[in-house]
């Protein structure tokens, strides 16, 4: 591409590209995508976004198009590869001018410059480096601002490269520009400093940008460019500056506007500093060894101290406080048990920590956390009143501890307190002891302290299981609390009820729980929202514990679920519905059958809950849980909803739906149990199989939910389900087993043989283009032994059910081996007995002793010469089936199933599904659970014997080993 004659072609195709009319925007971007590997066009690119008299969206398009032709053509191997004289050309154009006006485009122009430095540097571009450190000296502002931002992000790109040769060549880059970075931070941080009482707000803010940008850069070298960092003298030099420079910024914030531009650089520049010390303790925890004593002085003097106050801010404490909490808990600190075996490294900062944390200490932190940090915020109690919902979707905190306060201080309180509890729990108790009693519910401070102290009490509970008689302090302290009922007490109360939330599975005994329940009925009519979403998530922990008993939960069951459903009615937010939802769903799940009467009012809620969240999928998620639930609870009734719940799994499922994406896994889960509590199939059950083909497609993680169902169609209705969709099916499986790992040709197979099981007749027509392929892996030997022993299952399916089908099997596989019937079939008995060891499953074990035996009595020579093996595989299957009598003496078939018992099933037991009855149903027609092994060998060899001769047959005993001939007899007697 001709450079002078192509740059105004390029030109005015980016400027089409820039339109907002798509019939001038699609072509134009065509035509780009051709370019795209063209010689030369990336050095016409770089001229354009070098011309700073161009409009910005044309500019900004070619940085864009350049940074994507990094990502596809730079690399030597890559197809359409840049050529190395024009890949030459580029780099020395990146860096002559670092002079680009426009942020955003200069940020762009870093980014890319660092994306070939990720490749090239130093190897190809030897000269980056030097050109950026000459560069950041300069006196003109713009240039010397736009080379230090390029510098940090080629640096923030080398240091994150992984592998070792390219981990030495930055530790080398390390070595050879830390000392430069270091005076160039100091520098800047210096100006800063001198220009902060200047009043000159262009100038502080100028000379902020270049100390953020260059401590970037220093903060990338120091924690990733040095294997031990602790042996620099500049590295730690830097390390111990930087609590004397975050104590001089802190300052600074004294003078500078709260809001304003250079106050949220300034505090970005703090955080910063922080983030410096955090990553080095985490990547270097012994080189960081020497820096525990002023980190634990700096953050707690700050954080906890009158140090801290008009200077600190909510993400300073935050960051302050994950230092503490990391080195609190950093392991690289805690000797073993036995002292003898920790390293020097860990005992040295062991002992740091130790003389740190003194009583005084400790005693003040976990006091000034319950007091201070802990108390809820005027904000917070603002937040109560306007927005209930959100401030409960506020307080559960999530994963965002790192970055909110709140949480990190609960953090912090719990991990403190596990490492010191022998010291915390007596500070602890004895601000218990203050609050003994009702509070004055017009001293809104006492209620807001006894409030922290409850707080930290269920943070703590597990380890104050020994140390506080829970039960007593429920009953005489808790108890009445939840009944002041007085508005000004609505944070207690939600606060008691957490916390016994909390103390539920740690230690609450078993008696009291009627008690709790009478309290949550109340609270779940509670006048104040908060309250009662608290109380639904306690009642939840209480449902969900190990000791949870149904009959002590039955007298409340409509109360509760009736103020649930209300509750899930009233809420307005995704989040709160979901939470609300959710617990529903344990307490449907908890009491399963008993749930029926109750849930008319949630039945008739749903499809219009459903229809309202069609733009929240996380919520429909919990709503497909809720019906996961509900189907299992309601068993055959289930069938009453498949008006709406049809129609959802099948949205669920549908992969040509964009919220498959988010219902898959869910909307299959329901998909499997509709079935398996579906009392019969119905033409709309049906219908919905027709999404099974594409997720059969996707081989993704659902497959063994998806074969769970496949197996939920054979055993409900296994004729019309295979007379619709095993063409198909069957088209998919042998699909499926080309590619799939032997664990799911294990699936697929099991699938097939369920089908042969159910439907002996058509289940081997229908899956008759499998079956060839499991003979040849029988003839075979296929030497993964599940695979085998599931082979082993169809075929003696087919062998016993339908021996016509095997006949005519059996002469296809003879043309396509091109051997005799005969011979093949001899094969394949002599294969199966060889493997029978493959077959672990007793079931299955005695199919194939009743396969083989079916081929008795027989005249055929071959069977005749496999006689021996016949016998062998029956005496095993005996040894596996049959049970002595103790009193009869006598033997038999512990397999058999002669009527249908009706198992009682205990309390804590699920009653049986429609499916598992269908289950039942067939074993009852099942060989294996209705023909006795031991009768079935004595009637074959008696028509064999018939068949033969006396002479004859006793030849054809003489080949079987006369041990095995011996234990024959043994189960044989009285026959």
């Amino acid at each position: 591409m001709d450079l002078n004659s192509a740059s105004t072609v390029v030109l005015q195709v980016l400027t089409q590209a820039t339109s907002q009319d798509t019939a001038v925007l699609k072509p134009a971007e065509e035509q780009l995508k051709q370019w795209e590997t063209q010689p030369g066009f990336y050095s016409v690119l770089l001229n354009i976004f070098t011309n700073h008299s161009l409009d910005i969206n044309v500019r900004w398009l070619a940085v864009l198009y350049f940074k994507n032709g990094i990502d596809r053509y730079w690399r030597r191997v890559a197809p359409h590869a840049l050529s190395e004289e024009e890949k030459s050309t580029l780099r020395a154009g990146l860096i002559t001018n670092f002079n680009e006006p426009i942020n955003q485009i200069a940020t762009q122009i870093a980014v890319l410059i660092a994306k070939v430095a990720r490749l090239d540097c130093p190897r190809q571009w030897p000269e980056l480096i030097p050109t950026l450190i000459e560069s950041v000296k300069v006196q003109d502002d713009l240039r010397q601002h736009r080379a230090l931002l390029t510098f940090y992000h080629v640096t923030k790109t080398l240091a994150s490269k992984c592998l070792a040769a390219d981990r030495k060549l930055f530790y080398d880059l390390a070595s050879g520009i830390y000392s430069f970075a270091c005076s160039l931070w100091n520098h800047h941080t210096d100006t800063f400093l001198q220009q902060v009482s200047s009043g000159n707000e262009a100038a502080v803010l100028s000379s902020l940008e270049r100390t953020l940008l260059s401590l970037k850069v220093l903060r990338k070298l120091t924690v990733n460019g040095f294997v031990e960092p602790h042996k620099n003298m500049e590295v730690m030099g830097f390390l111990h500056g930087i609590f004397e420079r975050l104590k001089q910024f802190l300052e600074c914030s004294r003078s500078i506007g709260t809001d304003n531009v250079c106050r949220e650089r300034l505090e970005k520049t703090i955080i910063l500093f922080t983030k410096v010390l955090l990553d080095f303790l985490d990547q270097h925890p012994f080189s960081f060894t020497p820096l525990i004593q002023r980190s634990l002085e700096f953050s707690v003097s700050y954080v906890f101290t009158e140090v801290g106050e008009g200077v600190t801010f909510e993400r300073f404490i935050v960051q302050c406080m994950n230092l503490i909490k990391m080195i609190v808990k950093n392991y690289a600190y805690k000797p073993s048990k036995n002292f003898e075996d920790s390293s020097p490294e860990t005992l040295e900062a062991h002992k740091i920590k130790m003389a740190f944390f003194t009583y005084p200490t400790l005693t003040e932190i976990c006091r000034r956390l319950v007091s201070h940090y802990f108390l809820l915020t005027e904000e917070e109690l603002t937040m109560w009143e306007e927005d209930p919902e959100g401030f409960t979707v506020e307080e559960t905190g999530g994963d965002s501890w790192k970055y909110s306060l709140r949480p990190c201080t609960e953090v912090l309180f719990i991990d403190i307190f596990h490492e010191y509890n022998q010291t915390l729990t007596p500070v602890l108790l004895e601000m218990m002891q203050t609050l003994q009693g009702p509070t004055n519910v017009e001293d809104m401070n006492a209620l807001l302290i006894k409030d922290a102290v409850y707080n930290a009490v269920g943070l703590a509970a597990f380890e104050l299981f020994d140390s506080v008689d829970f039960d007593q302090w429920f009953k005489n302290q808790l108890l009445p609390e939840l009944q002041v009922v007085h508005n000004r007490y609505k944070p207690l109360r939600r606060r008691v009820i957490w916390l016994i939330g909390q103390w539920i599975s740690v230690k609450f005994k078993s008696d009291l729980r009627p008690m709790l329940y009478e309290a949550i009925c109340n609270l779940l009519q509670d006048q104040d929202l908060v309250v009662r979403i608290e109380t639904a998530t306690t009642l939840k922990s209480t449902v969900d514990d190990f000791e949870f008993r149904t009959d002590q939960f039955l007298p409340y069951l409509e109360t509760m679920f009736t103020l649930l459903f209300q509750l899930l009615q009233q809420v307005t937010e995704c989040d709160t519905k979901m939470h609300v939802l959710h617990v529903l769903s344990c307490v449907i799940e908890r009491v399963n059958v008993q749930i029926r009467p109750y849930v008319g009012c949630l039945v008739q809620y749903l499809p219009l809950l459903w229809k309202q969240s069609e733009e929240h999928n996380m919520l429909r998620c919990a709503i497909l849980t809720t019906l996961i639930h509900l189907v299992q609870g309601l068993g055959a009734d289930s069938k009453n909803l498949y008006p709406f719940l049809l129609p959802v799994i099948q949205l669920s499922t549908d992969v040509s739906q964009p919220p498959h994406v988010y219902l898959l896994e869910d909307g299959l889960e329901l998909w499997l149990v509709t079935l398996e509590n579906s009392p019969c199939i119905t033409p709309e059950l049906l219908r919905i199989f027709q999404n099974m083909s594409p997720l059969l497609e996707l081989s993704s993680e659902n497959l063994r939910t998806c074969f769970k169902i496949i197996n939920g169609y054979i055993f409900l209705s296994s004729t019309e389900f295979l007379q619709t969709y095993a063409v198909g099916l069957c088209q998919s499986f042998c699909e499926l087993l080309e590619e799939i790992t032997s664990e799911g040709q294990v699936q697929v197979l099991k699938v097939v043989e369920n089908a042969l099981k159910v439907n002996p007749v058509l289940g081997p027509q229908m899956f008759q283009p499998i079956l060839p392929c499991v003979f040849t892996g029988i003839i075979e030997g296929e030497r993964y032994p599940v695979v085998m022993s599931t082979y082993l299952g169809v075929m003696g399916r087919v062998l016993l059910q339908n021996t016509s089908f095997f006949s005519s099997l059996l002469n296809e596989m003879a043309h396509t081996f091109n051997q005799e019937m005969d011979q093949l079939l001899g094969n394949m008995i002599e294969m199966w007995v060889d493997r029978m060891d493959n077959i672990t499953q007793p079931e299955r074990r005695k199919l194939s002793a009743l396969a083989l035996l079916s081929l008795l009595p027989s005249d055929n020579s071959v069977i005749q010469d496999k006689f021996c093996g016949i016998i062998n595989i029956s005496v095993e299957g005996l040894h596996d089936v049959m049970t002595e009598d103790p009193e009869t003496g006598t033997y038999k078939d512990c397999m058999l199933m002669s009527h249908l018992e009706e198992p009682k099933v205990t309390e804590d037991e699920e009653p049986p599904t429609e499916q598992d009855k269908r289950k039942k149903m067939l074993a009852l027609k099942d060989p294996v659970h209705t023909v006795s092994l031991q009768q079935f060998i004595y009637e074959k060899l008696k028509a064999q014997q018939e068949l033969l001769g006396e002479q004859g047959f006793q030849s054809l005993m003489e080949t079987v080993d006369t041990e095995i001939v011996t234990q024959l007899q043994e189960f044989l007697q009285g026959f």
